[in-house]
């Protein structure tokens, strides 16, 4: 009975694919920080908080940079927001697909960019990737999630303890502790990725190809096989 009652999630809401995801993240947030001037470019926080001291302080050219990087989030997020359904219309691959392709050759192509170039090119690059990431992949198998950073991951950990300890609630644990997998996921491509950098240089962002492969034939052995009639279907959480 109770399989009976297992909702059928995509293979775009598989655990899987958001442990990979988070993964790539963590590899391109250690990316930009070892190689790219410094800074992490999966999440949004900073920037703010940065643009703001220097207002605060009156330097007000410098805090206005931090709206170019603010600005290329947005407009990512915009992107994805507007582009799934033009997409649907192809009829052959869904418009997560769609983003890892592209993705990973904009990867590809950030690769060829040496490090003599101003590290705001690939930071603003990166900002707009991690954006439409953010904003298309939002629930795995029903739980809420982010892909790119690791804020709300830890949240939910200490959550999924304080239900399991003080209500004994198992199912709270238990999320609590995909949360943890997935922080576990994130970590794992930072360390691997900090000791590509310094061998590889700018060619060190090709490792995360490796996870986004991986999801990227998973997703279009979906869309072309088991899943080819679902094309219209939205994943849980749009």
């Amino acid at each position: 009975m109770k399989a009976d009652l297992k909702k059928d999630y995509l293979v775009c809401e598989q655990k899987t694919i958001y442990a990979l995801l988070m993964a790539s993240a963590g590899m391109m947030g250690t990316y930009t920080y070892v190689l790219r001037g410094g800074v992490f470019c999966n999440a949004q926080t900073a920037n703010v908080v940065v643009m703001a001291i220097s207002f605060g302080k009156g330097d007000w050219l410098g805090g206005l940079y931090f709206l170019i990087p603010i600005s290329a989030y947005l407009l990512g997020a915009f992107v994805s927001e507007i582009l799934p359904s033009p997409v649907r219309k192809l009829g052959f691959l869904r418009f997560d697909t769609c983003l890892i392709i592209f993705e990973t050759v904009v990867l590809l192509i950030i690769g060829f960019i040496p490090l003599s170039v101003p590290h705001q090119v690939v930071q603003v690059i990166v900002n707009f990737i991690a954006s439409m990431q953010y904003n298309t992949f939002r629930q795995a198998e029903g739980i809420p999630m982010a892909t790119t950073f690791c804020t709300n991951h830890i949240r939910q950990i200490g959550v999924g303890l304080a239900k399991a300890v003080g209500k004994k609630d198992g199912v709270a644990m238990r999320r609590g502790l995909i949360h943890a997998g997935m922080v576990s996921a994130f970590f794992f491509g930072a360390a691997v990725l900090t000791f590509l950098c310094p061998l590889l240089e700018e060619r060190a962002v090709w490792a995360i190809l490796l996870p986004m492969g991986f999801v990227l034939v998973k997703l279009i052995r979906a869309d072309l096989g088991a899943e080819r009639d679902m094309l219209d279907r939205k994943p849980s959480g749009h």
